[in-house]
């Protein structure tokens, strides 16, 4: 199995973004050992740092949600290191946690393999990350989440899309994740779970029985059309700024095969957005505000 918490957070002025994630792996007969990983993107200087620490000391430290080597994520706050990253940073959040699948039961299922959940679907970051090659990067007032996901097996492919910052609606956020899976041998069609806060009300995209969702994903970006509860729609566009996206093999614990992952959390994002009731569609749009993460299966 494996299980993974993970923060990301965006400034408000800037294409610079941090995503941090805290794994827990444990292979058949084996103690769980921990890993560390630590992205921080400037769009405007291209590639981001990257580094990744693993084998590591695991534990839960008191009154939080994991600790690795000394690194910690509580409620609250997250404090550690990662190669020439050294981050101190406190989050608090107005908004419930968002669990992605609609029913308590399929948290219970054998299906889907993977589980996830957001503790914190909307958050403000403040505190400092530090590079050993730069100056230090002053976290004021970013926006951004903190997520928990868990299972057997990754899914053959998958999108994972959160947005924030958009310049029509400060407060609105965007939470979804698109799987498929490999059943009997044949893929299954994409199926999407998530939600869309707009004007201070939480919209449920996607669920077991939606229909008309289409997907069209690369490395470069995605489009969209997903559907919701009461007849909503919505068409999202993402667009990745050349090289600043990074890429990571995920190992899986399922021996299934390991996964190719394009994460980049300072891509742009456009939606169009049908409410129902709504006499007309209304647009979203962040410059720099959504995390993209597209993993698929290496063959």
């Amino acid at each position: 199995m494996y299980e993974s918490f993970y923060l990301r957070a965006v400034s408000p002025d800037e294409p610079v973004g941090v995503w941090i994630r805290y794994t827990v792996e444990k292979g058949r007969g084996r103690r769980p050992t921990g890993s560390i990983w630590c992205t921080v993107f400037d769009a405007r200087s291209g590639r981001p740092f990257m580094h990744r620490v693993s084998e590591r000391k695991l534990q839960v430290p008191p009154g939080g949600w994991i600790e690795v080597d000394g690194a910690q994520l509580t409620p609250t706050g997250a404090e550690g290191a990662c190669g020439a990253a050294r981050w101190s940073l406190r989050f608090a959040s107005a908004e419930p946690e968002f669990r992605h699948l609609p029913r308590g039961w399929l948290y219970r299922a054998p299906l889907p393999r993977t589980k996830l959940t957001s503790p914190l679907p909307a958050a403000v970051f403040d505190g400092e990350l530090e590079l050993a090659d730069r100056d230090p990067i002053e976290l004021r007032g970013w926006r951004g989440m903190v997520g928990h996901n868990w299972g057997s097996a990754h899914a053959e492919r998958w999108i994972w899309l959160h947005g924030v910052g958009f310049s029509e609606d400060p407060d609105a956020w965007l939470d979804v994740a698109l799987g498929r899976v490999k059943l009997a041998g044949r893929m299954t069609p994409w199926l999407a779970n998530g939600a869309l806060s707009v004007g201070g009300r939480r919209h449920r995209i996607g669920g077991l029985n939606t229909r008309g969702l289409e997907v069209a994903e690369s490395a470069d970006g995605c489009v969209l059309r997903l559907v919701g509860e009461a007849g909503l729609s919505l068409r999202a566009n993402v667009e990745v700024p050349q090289e600043a996206a990074a890429r990571w093999r995920y190992a899986d614990a399922g021996h299934s095969g390991d996964r190719d992952v394009v994460n980049c959390s300072v891509s742009a994002l456009k939606l169009t957005v049908e409410l129902p009731g709504a006499e007309a569609p209304r647009l979203l749009s962040t410059t720099h505000g959504c995390a993209y993460e597209l993993g698929r299966a290496i063959a």
